[in-house]
């Protein structure tokens, strides 16, 4: 049996682990769109310093001392908008990205009306993933470099409470 990852809050000593594993996870991403330029592949090591200082959350998924995951979230208007979940490739498949997720929406669930984050339209094992964890297609887009994405989201558990 595989042992769970533990989850926790990213420190800045995490920014390097975190850029390694989350270019190793969007590297695919980067083949199956032939796009090398997507903003998780160009984003630097003092970039994700700033996320994890500033205002957004930034969470990690770690087995014994290794770094497999990490995914981030802020707040605006009521949303949590949920991005750059990555997994370690050899790590996909196994439940981490699903315990990352579950765990940003716990932090946020009683704060915000619902979750946002958007995956490549080509991306079927990352829809596959948000709609088992309760989040629906509501829009289609493309990003700057023409790749067509997918907007998804999910009710909080207060916003579907207050509909009850």
């Amino acid at each position: 049996m595989r042992t769970p990852p533990l989850i926790a809050p990213a420190t800045p000593l995490d920014a390097g682990e975190i850029l390694t594993v989350q270019r190793a996870a969007y590297l695919t991403e980067a083949q199956r769109y032939a796009d090398p330029f997507l903003p998780p592949l160009t984003e630097t090591l003092e970039e994700v310093r700033a996320a994890i200082a500033g205002a957004r959350t930034v969470l990690t998924a770690r087995i014994g001392p290794r770094l497999v995951g990490s995914v981030r979230a802020h707040v605006e208007a009521g949303v949590a908008h949920v991005g750059r979940l990555a997994v370690a490739p050899d790590q996909q498949g196994h439940g981490v990205g699903g315990r990352l997720l579950r765990a940003v929406e716990a932090m946020y669930a009683a704060r915000v009306d619902r979750f946002a984050l958007f995956t490549g339209a080509d991306s079927e094992q990352n829809l596959r993933l948000y709609q088992r964890h309760g989040y629906r297609v509501v829009g289609h887009r493309s990003d700057a470099n023409g790749v067509r994405l997918v907007l998804l989201e999910k009710p909080s558990v207060t916003a579907v409470r207050a509909n009850a």
